[in-house]
């Protein structure tokens, strides 16, 4: 369907409030029912990637404090956005109920209509966005002010007092590629397959950026986070396992490793788990960092959400030079020529080679005779 145009689709409810972990249970036609205010750009790709016919969030898609992204990709996706933020379908519906939504905003179950939002007209949504970015400088101006407040209180990632156990992933002066569930991280870990077949880098996926290093068919080394997006085959794929705890002491994903029987160490930082995995390879003497997926200009900091990002902003100045975007990895690199090529090239010339005597009758007698010397040689019956 082109983006531009609604109409009443059918499908089955799923809910979640938290969007990554719904896109795991979303299949093609549902109808994802979300409370996701501000919607971001990697949430919004997610959905999409899922085949949903529409989406309802049952909070403001964009609250208009800066241009996020994800409700103009649904929109121009082709898939029908509503804002139903006074609604209460979280209380009024099941997992799995079959639900209609109307071109004009309602949500249908059975006949009834359980609430009216707003649909998200793509034309609307294009402009808003445009003109957010004209006026960023707000957003800037609170993004500023709450990553000085919490530098104050992260300080120890700069002057690098975070303390770390030993671990057996060896950084020593390598490479090592830091795989985040983030911006475009699926595209640049394919525009990545030759660097990383040619170069054997260190692979740290950071919560369910390990999953993403398992679908391109590579193997985790290590896996840090709070192990709530990672799933089960790739925690029990062979990596060394890093809990990002608080500060405090407190590691929600302490729990789930145990549960499930595995050997994990425990990293407390007030930093995010992105940050945390880049601090240890720093820390460990890594050589060069590639980060992908991770957040490199300004909206993408604000499409984070994250109140004070200052920890990102101490961790890149703590890392310095060594670190790299994937994106410049991939324009830069000239992969290696593998052995097909040569091959092939060797095949054809010998092919060539073969039509060409067989096709000469002098060459082919030198031929006759060059074999029944070298049969001779060997001992084999005439």
């Amino acid at each position: 369907m082109p983006a531009g145009t609604t109409r009443e689709v059918a499908g089955i409810a799923r809910l979640g409030k938290r969007t990554k972990h719904l896109v795991k249970r979303l299949r093609r036609g549902d109808v994802a029912i979300i409370d996701h205010r501000d919607l971001d750009r990697v949430s919004a790709e997610d959905l999409i990637a899922c085949g949903i016919k529409a989406v309802v969030n049952c909070a403001r898609s964009s609250t208009g404090h800066y241009p996020n992204a994800g409700p103009l990709l649904l929109v121009q996706a082709g898939i029908l956005l509503v804002d139903a933020p006074e609604s209460r379908l979280f209380d009024d519906l099941d997992d799995g109920d079959p639900v209609v939504v109307r071109a004009g905003g309602e949500i249908v179950r059975n006949g009834n209509v359980l609430a009216t939002g707003k649909v998200q007209d793509p034309a609307t949504v294009q402009g808003e966005n445009d003109q957010r970015r004209r006026d960023i400088g707000e957003a800037l101006e609170a993004f500023a002010h709450n990553t000085v407040e919490h530098m104050v209180q992260e300080k120890e990632l700069l002057a690098g007092r975070l303390e770390l156990p030993q671990f057996s992933t060896d950084f020593r002066d390598r490479t090592v590629m830091v795989v985040v569930r983030g911006v475009d991280h699926k595209r640049d870990l394919k525009a990545l397959r030759p660097y990383i077949r040619d170069t054997r880098p260190v692979l740290v996926g950071v919560d369910g950026g390990a999953d993403a290093i398992i679908e391109e068919g590579f193997k985790a080394d290590m896996i840090v986070g709070d192990m709530d997006s990672a799933t089960e085959p790739a925690l029990r794929g062979g990596a060394e396992l890093v809990v990002h705890a608080y500060p405090d002491g407190r590691a929600p994903g302490r729990d789930h490793l145990d549960e499930l029987g595995l050997d994990y160490k425990v990293v407390p930082a007030p930093a995010t788990s992105q940050d945390v995995a880049m601090l240890i390879a720093a820390e460990k003497g890594a050589a060069l960092i590639i980060s992908v997926g991770s957040h490199f200009n300004l909206v993408e900091f604000l499409d984070k959400n994250r109140r004070g990002m200052s920890s990102t902003f101490l961790t890149r100045l703590r890392i310095g030079e060594i670190l790299v975007d994937a994106k410049g990895v991939s324009r830069l690199y000239k992969p290696r020529p593998g052995s097909s090529p040569l091959l092939l090239v060797l095949g054809t010339g010998l092919l060539t080679l073969l039509a060409v005597i067989m096709t000469t009758p002098g060459l082919r007698d030198v031929a006759n005779l060059l074999w029944l010397k070298l049969r001779l040689l060997l001992g084999m019956d005439l």
